[in-house]
């Protein structure tokens, strides 16, 4: 496996491209479905916005408003950072790029953040993004091995070997699935799936089980 890659360089380097990516959005698009259901690419964006601003304490201050209720949770930190405009999010992402304050959680985590997050944004609007491989394996092995009532994919992956070609990556047992660390990350992480981008013995049956999970 490769070493633990820096975390803040990453995520840093990928608000800004992803600020980049948004910087010519049509109003049109910034109303657009994302990957995540319910939120359309402002809310995303407003997402980002607020986990970035997130600190130790006042995630335990948001959850105890929530009722320790996450969904809820998160929901309020939309409302409470989509701006009037997306250019005006924008912008404030924009400001906090740097940030290195978290929520009390593992450092992957926030590698899962910028990594998922940004598919979420770029895949509807058919834009690609590139990543470093050695952060996305980070994520990845945090999300296998991460239940999904803490945002993880451990119970998705659970009954297959999970290979991919363009790493040394390799996770779990049972029929062997194997396809790209990014495809395999957003599988794990709850996005819609495709056939053709995994291949091996359980394939069919990891794909299968994944789009069950999602109606």
């Amino acid at each position: 496996m490769s070493s633990r890659p820096p975390v803040w360089p990453t995520v840093h380097n990928e608000r800004q491209a992803l600020i980049n990516d948004l910087e010519s959005l049509s109003p049109g698009q910034w109303t657009q479905p994302s990957l995540c259901p319910g939120w359309d690419i402002h809310d995303v964006l407003a997402h980002l916005v607020d986990t970035a601003k997130t600190t130790r304490l006042s995630f335990l201050r948001q959850m105890v408003a929530a009722k320790f209720d996450f969904d809820t949770a998160t929901a309020h930190g939309i409302t409470r950072e989509r701006a009037a405009t997306p250019q005006a999010t924008l912008a404030e992402f924009r400001r906090i790029r740097e940030s290195t304050r978290t929520a009390p959680a593992a450092p992957a985590t926030r590698l899962v953040e910028a990594i998922v997050h940004g598919e979420d944004i770029r895949r509807p609007l058919g834009l690609t993004g590139t990543y470093p491989s050695e952060s996305v394996e980070a994520a990845l092995q945090y999300q296998v091995k991460t239940g999904a009532s803490l945002g993880g994919g451990k119970e998705r992956a659970l009954g297959f070997r999970l290979q991919a070609p363009d790493s040394q990556f390799h996770h779990g047992s049972g029929p062997e699935v194997e396809g790209t660390l990014l495809a395999l990350l957003m599988a794990v992480s709850g996005r819609p799936v495709h056939a053709e981008d995994f291949s091996g013995e359980g394939a069919a049956s990891f794909v299968g089980k994944l789009e069950q999970a999602s109606h």
